[in-house]
């Protein structure tokens, strides 16, 4: 325990990011009053309805949550009686209204895993690869009624050893980092050591939602950029490509094959892929794929 224990703050957050970010407030003594989170949602071949993974590490810690489906009167009136000084936001998944955010009397602070201005929006961690951005890191803001358009409270550049990365190694590496220099600076914040600093608007980017149409590849085109598509859609939505069987003798073949390209590299300036996933059929090494008469379409 330390002197930080009794700062009155409500944590909102629902995916894995926010789930990273709350443990290291979890292991800097940094307890949420309140965590909200994203109502239960059904998952599974038995549709069974299933908490997020922040509701429930706050569950494991005995602290109270809220999965508001919307932000109603009854819910207004439970983020009053926790009496916060400031909320703390990181991957909560919907947009906050003023109202809201006028709640805290100190503010709330936002950890949006980029440099901003650079890459606001949805996907800032892939779009970093997807774009080639080679400089990461992350950035704690004062949120306004602007999306990612608020004052800089804290920023940090995070040094990586290879680029491209994986996209799920630069999730955890960018979460973790986030929510550590969270932890650094909610107290100065809640104990008013430290001043915000407005961004340069005229420096803003943006990124987008990705769709499972976006990660379609065309195996002819830049291997580099090919390999960065690949390595930014790991996991969701993932890269594919299409293949086709050649047609035999007596007719049969010709026919065209979905793959999943689940891990690539570049060898002698050219895309070798390591491991697919053809629809229907578990994941195997490439080669294997090709030795059984698949070739690129």
């Amino acid at each position: 325990m330390n002197a930080h224990d009794d700062i009155p703050f409500v944590f909102f957050g629902t995916g894995e990011i926010a789930h990273a970010v709350l443990e290291e407030l979890l292991r800097a003594n940094l307890a949420p009053r309140v965590v909200v989170t994203a109502p239960d949602r059904k998952q599974g071949r038995g549709l069974t309805l299933t908490p997020s993974s922040v509701a429930m590490l706050a569950a494991e810690h005995g602290i109270e949550t809220l999965k508001p489906i919307k932000f109603d009167d009854e819910f207004y009136a439970r983020l009053q009686a926790a009496s916060s000084q400031l909320f703390a936001v990181a991957d909560y998944g919907a947009i906050l209204p003023q109202k809201l955010l006028d709640i805290p009397p100190k503010g709330t602070l936002n950890m949006h895993p980029s440099l901003l201005p650079r890459l606001r929006g949805p996907s800032p961690i892939r779009s970093a690869i997807l774009t080639d951005e080679k400089k990461v890191g992350v950035s704690i803001m004062l949120l306004d009624d602007k999306m990612d358009h608020g004052p800089i409270v804290a920023q940090k550049e995070i040094a990586l050893p290879d680029w491209p990365p994986h996209g799920n190694a630069l999730d955890a590496m960018l979460s973790h980092a986030g929510g550590q220099l969270l932890a650094q600076i909610l107290p100065l914040w809640a104990e008013d050591e430290i001043e915000a600093r407005q961004q340069n608007h005229d420096l803003a980017t943006y990124c987008q939602k990705f769709t499972k149409e976006d990660g379609q590849l065309d195996l002819n085109e830049d291997a580099y950029q090919n390999l960065l598509k690949i390595r930014a859609f790991e996991g969701w939505p993932g890269t594919f490509a299409y293949f086709e069987r050649p047609s035999t003798s007596s007719g049969q073949g010709g026919k065209k094959i979905r793959a999943q390209i689940i891990d690539a590299e570049i060898e002698n300036q050219k895309l070798a892929i390591k491991t697919v996933k053809p629809e229907g059929k578990k994941e195997m090494p490439y080669e294997a794929f090709i030795r059984s008469g698949a070739r690129q379409s």
